[in-house]
């Protein structure tokens, strides 16, 4: 199973400068229960973005810089390479960025989206999801609380064609 799992505005927004554009921590919380233990596949900006590689979880960087070293991971150019370092996994996940997302369209089988109600400023955005090839599976929505400043909803999706 390959699912790309992200978190995306209305717009499809995903974050700006390299960076979310909201704060969901039972997002955070679900994002870790399903990747851990498992291959995460990433670009090498989202990859620069976190303070400290994840824990217990194998980081895949896809980069187009041909020296381009990263401790704590392994470093492919292509998605085809990141996929055969995963193909053990039973379950990899794709976290993005846009253009990596783009990329993993055409291999993945489910699609994980948060979906946070509202519009935002961003540069990165997530790619439309095609509903003749997409099925949603599965949603559930949270409000807005105390902690988040925006309601979700968690929705699946699986792919038919």
């Amino acid at each position: 199973m390959i699912t790309m799992i992200a978190a995306a505005g209305e717009g499809n927004e995903l974050g700006k400068d390299g960076d979310l554009v909201w704060h969901l921590p039972d997002d955070f919380k679900r994002f870790k229960k399903l990747t851990t233990g498992h291959h995460i596949i990433m670009g090498r900006k989202t990859w620069e973005s976190f303070p400290r590689p994840l824990p217990n979880r194998t980081h895949i960087i896809i980069t187009r810089k041909s020296n381009y070293n990263a401790e704590n991971a392994i470093v492919v150019h292509n998605i085809e390479d990141a996929l055969t370092y995963s193909k053990d996994d039973d379950h990899t996940f794709i976290i993005g960025g846009g253009e990596i997302y783009k990329l993993g369209l055409t291999y993945a089988t489910h699609i994980e989206l948060t979906r946070v109600h509202g519009h935002f400023n961003a540069d990165a955005f997530f790619p439309v999801i095609d509903k003749d090839k997409w099925e949603l599976i599965e949603n559930h929505h949270h409000k807005k609380d105390d902690n988040h400043n925006y309601s979700f909803t968690y929705e699946t999706y699986k792919k038919v064609r």
